[in-house]
């Protein structure tokens, strides 16, 4: 029966941890300066993503259909790493340093806090809907990005942009439209849930 109770609570806190990762925190996952890794060295292989780059793997994840995501990894984009957790243990992959990735799920009725995108865990409305998306630095006028992006399965749109910049963001759906500024420095977020559609 302890064995039961143990084995219960185990999971009920991997479940707690799963529900409250990426989408539902605004703080950053900590992680050691020093190492890129913890003891345990997690077997990345599993999930399609052994021996990727922190960006490879960032587009890899994204793109995943939403059925098919593991519950076995946690992957939580900071804003300079991939950080990633499994049962075998944490690793940290980090991101390039000119880019900065901002995921996006722009919605119309329903959306969710989120501060540090999970790209295992993380849910927009418009998943696989064809949005336009605009990015313009604020500070030379400059259109950074214009075309249209489909929206992953998950909602999300992952948009890599130029790091340390303050940008105007504009998307569009079926004559909807919403903008927001946007900054790409270290401390920013990387989750966007915040753009309505009206």
């Amino acid at each position: 029966m302890t064995g039961r109770r143990t084995t219960l609570s185990t999971t009920l806190a991997l479940a707690l941890a799963v529900a409250t990762a990426g989408c539902a925190s605004s703080e950053p996952a900590a992680s050691s300066p020093e190492s890129s890794s913890s003891a345990a060295e997690p077997d990345l292989a599993a999930f399609g993503i052994a021996g990727l780059s922190g960006a490879e793997a960032v587009d890899t994840l994204e793109a995943v259909p939403v059925a098919e995501r593991s519950t076995d990894l946690m992957a939580s984009v900071q804003s300079t790493a991939l950080e990633l957790t499994t049962p075998d243990g944490e690793t940290s992959l980090p991101l390039p340093e000119d880019l900065f990735y901002l995921s996006v799920a722009p919605y119309v009725e329903q959306t969710h806090p989120c501060g540090f995108h999970s790209l295992t865990t993380c849910r927009g409305e418009l998943g696989g809907e064809d949005i336009d998306v605009e990015v313009v630095d604020e500070a030379t006028g400059e259109t950074i990005l214009d075309e249209t992006r489909t929206a992953a399965d998950n909602g999300f749109v992952g948009l890599w942009l130029p790091r340390d910049i303050e940008a105007t963001l504009t998307v569009a759906l079926d004559g909807k439209t919403s903008t927001t500024s946007v900054s790409t420095d270290d401390d920013a977020e990387t989750c966007l849930t915040t753009m309505q559609l009206t």
